[in-house]
């Protein structure tokens, strides 16, 4: 099995062909491709490449869907003043298909 471990908007995700992921917003139209190419390990039939930080691979996908996540609520409180204060958050998010791994 091949998978790939990428670093996209902070984070880090391990991925493999055909799988579809949610990630931070990425600035590309839907059904545009995208290509990450901070990978950190790439892992294939048994033999695991580590990056010291990256490696000269790319992962490449399409994005499907250009939307919002979950309402998170933000509450704000001060004891004795009589503060309290509540609003929500939609973390804009992108959901990609992981298309082909390729290692130079």
């Amino acid at each position: 099995m091949k998978y790939a471990v990428i670093k996209t908007g902070g984070k880090q995700y391990r991925v493999s062909e055909g799988e579809t992921l949610t990630i931070e917003k990425v600035d590309v139209e839907e059904g545009k491709p995208v290509e990450f190419d901070q990978v950190l390990m790439l892992a294939e039939e048994g033999k695991v490449k580590l990056g010291a930080p990256t490696l000269e691979a790319k992962v490449k996908g399409v994005v499907i869907n250009q939307t919002k996540d979950k309402k998170i609520k933000v509450s704000k409180y001060k004891a004795k003043t009589q503060y309290h204060r509540t609003i929500g958050h939609r973390q804009p998010i992108s959901v990609v298909r992981i298309e082909k791994i390729s290692a130079k």
